[in-house]
């Protein structure tokens, strides 16, 4: 009867044990299922919202091929895209690059002839008319000098007269005077006693001789003159003043200006 009475004691104590421990691991892990899924009480504000987030709960999927052959690889570049990619590489030599190239030479070389044509037209142009400016002066002066001498005569001395204005002259009007002063001026002044004196009249206060250039190019000019001319002669009682305006032409030639027209106005 005593073993009895000790053995159940024993079953007794070990149950007990086992209850214990079994309610002491559901407790442990309803813990742990709530501590995966809410905060505890400790964690609230900042150290909840910094707390990483439980990784979700479920079924593992596994992707599986598109086929048995496994997976599409991607499409391997062909050589046409190469050729396409190198045409907009600034080194290559593509048809139509060169073309763009060729056009922009063409232009270019186009802007310098024209930039060479202006730049020798204003040359010129300008060399002209410093050759212009210099020649206003120089057929002004020239005109001067030769209008007493073409327009004056004396009857005693007409050969040297005539030969001193002819060397004043050139062109067709030289050999018109020529034949002017052999043919009529000569005979006339030798008969009458003619004497003609002509001078380029001066302002009454003094200054240059009354003549400007009317035009004038480098090789050309026409000078108006105002000449006043002395004339004697048998023919006259003591002698006679003519106030006359004279249009000369000027010619440059190898020996200066020389007059190629005399015209009274």
């Amino acid at each position: 009867m005593a073993k009895t009475t000790n053995r159940s004691r024993g079953s007794g104590a070990a149950s007990g044990t086992r209850r214990t421990m079994t309610a002491a691991a559901r407790a442990a892990a309803k813990r742990t299922e709530r501590g995966h899924r809410e905060p505890g009480p400790a964690a609230t504000g900042k150290e909840a919202a910094g707390r990483p987030e439980a990784p979700p709960t479920g079924r593992t999927l596994l992707i599986a091929p598109k086929d048995e052959n496994g997976w599409d690889d991607p499409p391997e570049p062909s050589p046409e895209s190469f050729d396409e990619r190198k045409e907009d590489e600034p080194g290559s030599g593509t048809p139509a690059r060169r073309g763009r190239r060729r056009l922009l030479t063409a232009v270019l070389c186009v802007l310098l002839v024209a930039g060479l044509v202006a730049a020798g037209v204003l040359g010129w142009r300008y060399r002209e008319g410093a050759r212009a400016d210099e020649a206003r002066g120089q057929a002004l002066a020239a005109a001067r000098q030769a209008a007493p001498v073409v327009l004056s005569y004396d009857y005693r001395h007409l050969d040297r007269d005539f030969t001193a204005a002819r060397t004043r002259l050139t062109g067709h009007f030289r050999a018109e005077y020529g034949k002017t002063t052999t043919t009529v001026v000569g005979p006339t002044a030798r008969k009458y006693h003619g004497t003609v004196k002509a001078t380029v009249a001066q302002p009454t206060g003094g200054g240059s001789p009354a003549a400007s250039v009317v035009s004038a190019s480098p090789d050309h000019a026409v000078v108006l003159l105002f000449v006043n001319q002395v004339t004697t002669s048998t023919q006259v009682q003591g002698s006679r003043v003519d106030l006359n305006r004279v249009r000369m032409t000027l010619a440059r030639t190898a020996e200066g200006w020389k007059v190629s027209a005399v015209d009274a106005l």
